[in-house]
């Protein structure tokens, strides 16, 4: 083989692995805050139930700051073309802790945070929409993911006035492709034994243990949804207690929900959404661990203004509690069940250029139970490449 053929063989052995790798994408999000709360304690000091507040600094949510985890995220995503307008996609995305988040890990005790698995699925596309299996934000949860300005940082519309998004493992899920701006899409939740931290029920076998549908219409400015979600009663209960109906602990109903949004987004600088949910049959700890609860009640509104590289935006929350009381629980923990709560919160975003976005908020919560009231201001950057 001569020189100039053997350049060329090894030219086009270089090249091959880079054209074959053409269509992944390296991506993720890192977002760092500074924050402050004061956090009141909860419950009569001295008596069950009592847990002390917490009045001070942190980064990225530390434990005893309220509110939703930043996000901070890392994966892979890509296509291969099968021809005839479909394609093979595939997605592997990893949740990363930048610092000492939660409860888990600190350089104290020199353990390391876990890295866990987000997004991740493999699916087919094509002009018939979109089919995917594997772990996967429900639906519901998506219904109304960009109607929240203020979206994992400490005044999250889910830590905040406690809309409850799922991501499901064991997905599998379909999303319509667009006609004329109106989107339908669904998931089912297979059980495998998995339950919601409550032990392994092997009564969890069936392939729609939860189900998810939402409908969306987004045109211009203009956005709208609707979506329902059930998660079976098996996802709350360990295999001992789903075999004894008698047990203290078993579960009657699903857990069901339904959420409705509305928003005009970025019309002439203006953002202005709205949302409302209603849970119903909520398993025991969802509000308080001494009683099934019947329904919560929460709505939330929000704005804001662009202008330049800005925004200035701000929310406005509540939720109502209506609850079934555990007979055996001490009264003082049967008065958490019922009333109402509030949330605020007020921000100013500055975009440093298209990826980096620099921000600053306060938010408050007043909650009509004893010992709830939160209060807190962050200061925070997000990167997304």
């Amino acid at each position: 083989m001569n020189k100039k053929l053997l350049s060329l063989a090894v030219a086009a052995a270089m090249v091959a692995p880079t054209a074959a790798m053409a269509d992944a994408i390296l991506y993720g999000k890192l977002h760092m805050s500074i924050d402050w709360a004061d956090v009141e304690d909860t419950g009569n000091k001295g008596e069950p139930g009592y847990k002390k507040g917490f009045e001070g600094w942190g980064l990225n949510g530390r434990a005893g700051i309220p509110g939703e985890s930043r996000a901070n995220r890392i994966g892979v995503k890509g296509s291969e073309d099968l021809g005839n307008g479909m394609k093979a996609i595939y997605q592997v995305e990893f949740g990363i802790k930048m610092t000492e988040e939660s409860t888990t890990g600190n350089a104290a005790s020199g353990s390391n945070d876990s890295i866990t698995m987000r997004n991740s699925f493999a699916g087919l596309t094509g002009d018939w929409g979109t089919f995917v299996v594997g772990r996967n934000d429900t639906p519901y949860k998506t219904s109304t993911g960009k109607l929240d300005l203020f979206s994992d940082t400490m005044a999250d519309y889910n830590g905040t006035v406690r809309f409850d998004d799922v991501r499901a493992d064991n997905a599998i899920a379909y999303v319509s492709p667009s006609l004329s701006g109106f989107q339908l899409s669904a998931a089912v939740h297979a059980g495998g034994a998995s339950t919601a931290g409550y032990g392994e029920n092997i009564n969890s076998d069936s392939l729609a243990e939860a189900y998810s549908i939402a409908g969306i219409y987004s045109n211009g400015p203009f956005y709208a949804s609707l979506a329902y979600e059930s998660l079976g009663s098996e996802l709350f209960m360990n295999t001992a207690t789903s075999d004894n109906n008698l047990s203290q602990g078993y579960v009657d109903d699903d857990y069901t929900k339904w959420r409705v949004g509305l928003g005009l987004m970025d019309w002439n600088g203006f953002t202005l959404t709205g949302i409302y949910e209603e849970q119903s049959n909520l398993p025991a700890g969802q509000i308080n661990p001494a009683a099934n609860n019947e329904k919560l009640k929460a709505w939330q509104l929000q704005a804001g203004y662009s202008f330049g590289n800005n925004m200035v935006k701000a929310m406005y929350g509540s939720g109502n509690r209506d609850g079934r009381i555990n007979i055996g629980a001490p009264k003082d923990l049967r008065d958490t069940i019922e009333g109402d709560y509030y949330t605020w919160a007020i921000a100013f975003d500055h975009n440093l250029s298209k990826r980096t976005k620099a921000y600053v908020l306060y938010t408050q919560v007043d909650d009509d139970r004893p010992s709830a009231d939160w209060d807190g201001f962050s200061v925070g950057m997000i990167h997304n490449f």
